[in-house]
Formats: structure tokens, C-alpha cells, sequence
């Protein structure tokens, strides 16, 4: 029987899921297929609309190899297992003679815990087992949301928390659900047969794709034991987000709140003498964190050193003990117990990791408004991790709408470990894996359908919040916009200060970030397009608003990570003391992914019009700015500040006209290209266009010289 070409897969799940063929797609299909077919790695940039997922799916599914798909987001984890997949498996199941299986794995404190639910959450306090169905007034809202859980175990199959609609507060969700240090495991638990966890690995095991997240991964990859089913091919999507996501998982804290609670939950279970030790220790970390100042910390201070040595050997005592007594008048003696040894663990790793020192981590002090200070160490670089972890025996894609930066693959390829694009050997000399970067385009025609302003006439931004020259540029521009404005701020008290000033000028709605649940102001600004909504760094990255409420975009300055964020200064000056740009290679990276990011708002649909808008004069006059611009999409660029207003106004006349005219049937809702704002259909435009592409070419070798 003939085998089914690519090209007639790709066509066929297309057509189920009521898409579009796209070139770029199928590009993409082809090169993820030859991938996975000689084992080499393929970094893939496919612009909002190319359908990538299909583009990763198809070729993957038709290879009949083991495949797990990482992502980072829950709205993509939902798109891809309750409508991607679905449909897609459908599709194919006809042309491939047989079914692919699919299922979700995520980390055990995703999934319902049986145990909690029926026999409580260990209590921290004297009497040992705390009922917090019992405890928990059932008209508040905890009271409710544990009843409700309480109901929905009954029905649920998954016992899946993003399973749960409406969804409940993470403090309720802890009263049902343990991390896996705290699993009293399969074996010893009286629920383990009925375990929604051990269900979702043993589904897992099954199938053939595996859809996880980022976190899931590098717990995967760093602590060295498979909490992945073994796979041939590693699908990584929103790949722009993965570094950040394998740091966090890579990052330890230490707090005085929660070294407290370790003690509570371990001192019932040890002798006395053992428990005072830890309590003593705990009490000299806690004065020293009174006193603590925020920043790095290059050398570890004498007194904290002693701190936090006596911390690591009264925590390690603690653990032989744990190990080595049972209490049988504790209720539920394995539970507590359980709960006491994750708590201890922790304490105990991070103490060891920061006495023991290493020249490639970097340890601070944090302070919180709310919660106090806390002791952080980070690795420097996860480069070398995921270089060794990541690319070994298994075929690697990685796609993103933003991988591409500065004009190359080459910045977050070495973010990942990866030797720049076509050279030889590691950063050790050694053979670097295969790899290459594809970017399929976007179906978007940018230069016709947004511009990039760059208000050029202010004077760079400063460190004062509200400067009024900056204030007088938003207003005219969201007036002219008629609302339909996302603000993308650099910090929350700058979005907060905007927010304020222009209620008061302005008569549009403003949202602000913090003030709502973050769905609900997006539900909220699609549905007003006179509605502006401001916020912080969630936005940039997290608001997927097609039509006419998104049409103008405004970044009030470019997003470098701030000058005394202890883990990027010290990323910073690991490059320069290894003769690199550590400006550009740290600092202007970040701010170019987060642009790129922030800038990928605006055009979400063919039909889709507006103007990004750039606050920060740097953004044109700095030699970096032509490096920033060229990771943006390629939109007709002007600093002229009368014909973007021009432009906003007739956008917003022709949106208005949209509004109110019902579409004729058989003719498209989108106005066609001959109807768009005279600004970015003219000659000048194009001609511009071209230019900006020149620059884009021009971006790698500006790098080497650019200036912070």
C-alpha cells in the first residue's frame, strides 16, 4: 500500500480543523520532517497565522515515533489536546492505517490528590492532622471552593486542575493536591489505584504523543531521574520562553517564612534536642534576614556563611531523624511525615548548594513588600544544561514567533547551548549538535498592514515616572485612536501612573492590570473597542485580541531588564569578562525578544490594522535601535508624529464605518489592501519598507560595535 505523502497529511488536517493552507506551513512540515528523519535539531520562527502547530504535528505523527510536545502557556496545552490533536488524529487516521494516541503529563501537583481530599491536609501547628472541609466556613469562598472540589472528584476522569471550571484560588487548590516530594507514592497509599496522577503517567506511557509543559521538562532534564516517558522526538513550543522557564525550576530560595514552617512540620516527629537545633539556626538565619539589603551577593558574608552552614547541618540531622523514628500517636503518622521531610529537603539543598559555592551560580538578597527578604541562588547560564541535556539522543525542534533576533537565529541559539549556525564544535571545543533556523515568514503583510512609530522628538526616558512630555504623547495618540490602545509598560508603577493621568484627560475607559483577574480585563478590552487596557509584563506576551479593539500598541520604553537585577548583571559581566558584548548579548536580547513579543499584539488577523508606537527615542537614535528593530515585524517604520496621528485617525474612522455598516454576504468583512490608511499603502511606504529590510540585513554587523 503507497504510504501518503506529507503534502496530502498536511492537507487533510487542515481541512479539519477548518484552516488554511499556509506556504510557510508547509515549509515548516517539511523541515520538521526531514529533522526528525536524520536526528538533527531545527530551531523554526513561523510568524502568528502559519498554523504551526500543524506544521509540527503532521510530520511528527506521520514518522510514528515517540513524541513530546513542551509548552508554556495553558491556552496552547488546551489548544493542542482538546482541538489540535483531536481533529488532526482524525484526519490521519484514514491515510495511516492506524490511530495515534495522544495524553497530558503534568507535574503531580497539577492533579488532584485522593489522600488530601479524604484525610486532610497535615497541619503545621500542635494537633497533628488538620480537617479543613470541617474547619472552613462553607459560605466563604474557601468553604465553597473545597465543597465544590469535594463534589467534582466524584466526576472528574482526570482530576486535572485546568480541568476545573470556573477554576479555584491556589490556596485552595493546596488543601487537595502534593508536590511529588510530599506523595506518600502508589505503593503506600491507600488511594494509589485511584490515583489521578499514577493514571496520567500510565496514559503517558501509552501514547504516542505526550503534551507537557516547560517546567515538566526541565525537572525532567535537571534532576536527572525520568519523570518523562522515553521519546525519540522533543517538540518545543513557545520556545522564546524556555531559558527563563528552565531557570525558575533551576532556582532555589530560602526564607525565614518558610524555613519556620519546616520546623513546625518537623518538630513533632524528632526529639527534642534535634528539633531545638534546627530552631535555633532558623532563628539565626532570620535575624540576619532582618538585616538584609537587596542585591547580589559576590561573596557570601562571613556571618551568613556560619548562618546558613548551621542551617544545613541541623536541617541534615533532621532528615536522619525523620528517616530513622515513627510516631505512631501522630494521626496519620506517613503523611506528616511526608510533608516534613519536602520541607526539610528544601531547606537542607539550598543551605548545602550556597555554603558549598560555585563559581557558575549567583546568589542574592530579595526583599518583599509583603513577605520579607529571602536568600536566591540561580546558575548563571543554563546554557550548558540544556546543551547536554536537551540535544542528546532525541531529535529536537524548536519554534517560536520570535526566535529570530537581531536578524539570527545565533543569540538564542546560544541561550540554548547551541554553537552559532553553521559552525564547528561547543563552547568547549567539542562537537556541537546539528542544528539550523528556518524562518517560514508570517501570512501577515506587515508593511501594509501596521506601522512602527518611534516617537524620536522626546528626550530619552529617565528613571521619573509621569514625565509630562511623555504624558501629552500617549493622550494624542490613543485620542486619535478613538481608545483601542494596548500599553505595554515597563514597570507597574509606570502603568499605573499612565492609567491615572489619562483617566483624567480622556474620556475612554481605561483598564489597568491588578485591578481584575488578567482574563477578565481582556474579555473586557476585546469587547469595547473604545477600551484601553494597561499593564506590565503579562501583556506583552500573554494577549491574543484580533479585530479592531487592538489597534494601536504603545510600549512607553524599551524593556532592558533593570540595571540591578543581580541574575542579568552578573550574566552581563560573565560576557565581558569573556571579551563579549555583554550589552548586547544579555541586555539588548532580552529587550529584543520582549519587543518582538510586545510588538507581535498588534496584527493577529489578516484584516487587522494599526500602529506600534515606541515612546523611547533610543529606539531610533541608539546604534542598537537598528538591532531592536530588525527582532520587530517588519511594519512600515516612520518618526513622524503628525502622519501617525493621521494614520490612527483614519484607521479608526474606517473601524468606526466597519462598526456600523453590516457586512454585504459574499463579500469579505476585511477591508482588501486599496482600502487601508493612506499611510501605509503609499510609495513612501513601500520605499520605507525596503529600507527597514536593508537595516534588518544590516543588524549583525552593527552588533559587534553597538553601544549601551
Amino acid at each position: 500500500m503507497t504510504k501518503p505523502s506529507l503534502p496530502e497529511l498536511l492537507h487533510a488536517a487542515v481541512a479539519a480543523i477548518g484552516g488554511t493552507e499556509r506556504p510557510g506551513q508547509v515549509t515548516m512540515a517539511e523541515s520538521v520532517a526531514e529533522a526528525i528523519g536524520d536526528g538533527s535539531h531545527l530551531l523554526v520562527q513561523a510568524g502568528t497565522g502559519t498554523g504551526k502547530s500543524l506544521g509540527y504535528l503532521v510530520p511528527a505523527l506521520a514518522q510514528g515515533e515517540r513524541v513530546v510536545v513542551a509548552t508554556a502557556t495553558l491556552a496552547l496545552q488546551r489548544q493542542l489536546v482538546e482541538r489540535d490533536l483531536p481533529r488532526t488524529v482524525g484526519a490521519l487516521q484514514p491515510l495511516l492505517r492506524r490511530r495515534p494516541e495522544f495524553a497530558t503529563l503534568k507535574g503531580r501537583s497539577n492533579y488532584l490528590c485522593l489522600h488530601r481530599l479524604h484525610e486532610g491536609v497535615p497541619r503545621e501547628e500542635e494537633d497533628g492532622l488538620f480537617d479543613v472541609f470541617e474547619s472552613a466556613t462553607p459560605t466563604s469562598k474557601l468553604g465553597k471552593d473545597l465543597l465544590r472540589m469535594r463534589d467534582w472528584a466524584d466526576e472528574t476522569e482526570t482530576g486535572d486542575r485546568d480541568a476545573l471550571t470556573p477554576g479555584v484560588s491556589d490556596r485552595a487548590w493546596s488543601q487537595v493536591s502534593v508536590s511529588s516530594r510530599e506523595c506518600l507514592g502508589a505503593s503506600r497509599c491507600a488511594y494509589g489505584a485511584e490515583c489521578f496522577a499514577e493514571a496520567a503517567r500510565e496514559r503517558a506511557k501509552l501514547a504516542e504523543v505526550v503534551v507537557t509543559n516547560h517546567a515538566l521538562l526541565a525537572i525532567d532534564a535537571i534532576e536527572g531521574a525520568p519523570v518523562l516517558p522515553g521519546h525519540e522526538v522533543l517538540i518545543v513550543d513557545e520556545a522564546h520562553e524556555l531559558v527563563s522557564r528552565v531557570t525558575g525550576v533551576a532556582t532555589g530560595e530560602l526564607s525565614p517564612g518558610g524555613v519556620n514552617r519546616a520546623v513546625r512540620r518537623a518538630s513533632k516527629l524528632v526529639d527534642e534536642k534535634v528539633a531545638d537545633g534546627l530552631q535555633t539556626a532558623a532563628e539565626t538565619f532570620e535575624r540576619l534576614m532582618e538585616l538584609a539589603l537587596p542585591g547580589r551577593l559576590e561573596e557570601i558574608p562571613e556571618e551568613l556563611n556560619y548562618a546558613l552552614a548551621a542551617l544545613r547541618d541541623a536541617s541534615r540531622a533532621v532528615l536522619t531523624a525523620l528517616g530513622n523514628t515513627r510516631d505512631k500517636s501522630v494521626q496519620d503518622e506517613d503523611a506528616v511525615r511526608k510533608q516534613a521531610l519536602a520541607a526539610i529537603e528544601s531547606v537542607h539543598q539550598v543551605a548545602e548548594r550556597v555554603v558549598e559555592g560555585s563559581e557558575y551560580d549567583v546568589v542574592w538578597h530579595e526583599r518583599h513588600d509583603r513577605f520579607g527578604a529571602s536568600l536566591r541562588v540561580a546558575p548563571l547560564s543554563v546554557s550548558g544544561l540544556l546543551r547536554e541535556k536537551l540535544f542528546a539522543d532525541r531529535s529536537v525542534v524548536l519554534t517560536s514567533a520570535t526566535l529570530k533576533l537581531g536578524g539570527d537565529f545565533n543569540g538564542v541559539g546560544a541561550s540554548l547551548g547551541l554553537s552559532p549556525e553553521g559552525s564547528a564544535g561547543g563552547e568547549s571545543g567539542d562537537e556541537s549538535p546539528r542544528w539550523k533556523g528556518l524562518d517560514v515568514g508570517s501570512p501577515f503583510d506587515y508593511p501594509r498592514q501596521g506601522i512602527l512609530y518611534v516617537a524620536r522628538h522626546l528626550s530619552p526616558p529617565g528613571r521619573e515616572a509621569g514625565r509630562t512630555d511623555i504624558m501629552d504623547e500617549l493622550a494624542e495618540l490613543v485620542e486619535a485612536a478613538g481608545g483601542r490602545t494596548l500599553g505595554l509598560f515597563s514597570s507597574m508603577r509606570a502603568a499605573q501612573t499612565a492609567a491615572e493621568a489619562l483617566r483624567e484627560r480622556l474620556d475612554v475607559p481605561i483598564l489597568l492590570q491588578g485591578e481584575e483577574t488578567l482574563g477578565e480585563l481582556i474579555r473586557a478590552f476585546a469587547a469595547d473597542a473604545r477600551t484601553c487596557l494597561f499593564g506590565t509584563l503579562s501583556l506583552w506576551q500573554g494577549v491574543d485580541v484580533p479585530g479592531s479593539a487592538c489597534q494601536l500598541v504603545v510600549m512607553d520604553r524599551i524593556p532592558f531588564p533593570r540595571p540591578d537585577d543581580p541574575l542579568m548583571s552578573a550574566r552581563q559581566k560573565a560576557v565581558e569578562e569573556g571579551g563579549g558584548n555583554g550589552f548586547m548579548a544579555v541586555a539588548a536580547t532580552h529587550a529584543a525578544l520582549l519587543m518582538a513579543q510586545g510588538s507581535g499584539r498588534l496584527i493577529r488577523a489578516s484584516g487587522d490594522r494599526g500602529v506600534v508606537a515606541v515612546l523611547d527615542s533610543r529606539l531610533d537614535k541608539a546604534r542598537y535601535g537598528s538591532f531592536l528593530r530588525a527582532s520587530m515585524p517588519d511594519f512600515w517604520y516612520t518618526t513622524d508624529r503628525n502622519q501617525v496621528r493621521r494614520s490612527l485617525a483614519a484607521i479608526d474612522a474606517t473601524a468606526r464605518a466597519a462598526a456600523e455598516v453590516p457586512a454585504v454576504p459574499d463579500t469579505p468583512a476585511v477591508p482588501a489592501a486599496a482600502d487601508a490608511p493612506e499611510a501605509v499603502e503609499s510609495p513612501e511606504a513601500t520605499e520605507a519598507a525596503d529600507s527597514t529590510a536593508e537595516e534588518a540585513q544590516e543588524a549583525a554587523g552593527d552588533r559587534e560595535a553597538a553601544e549601551a
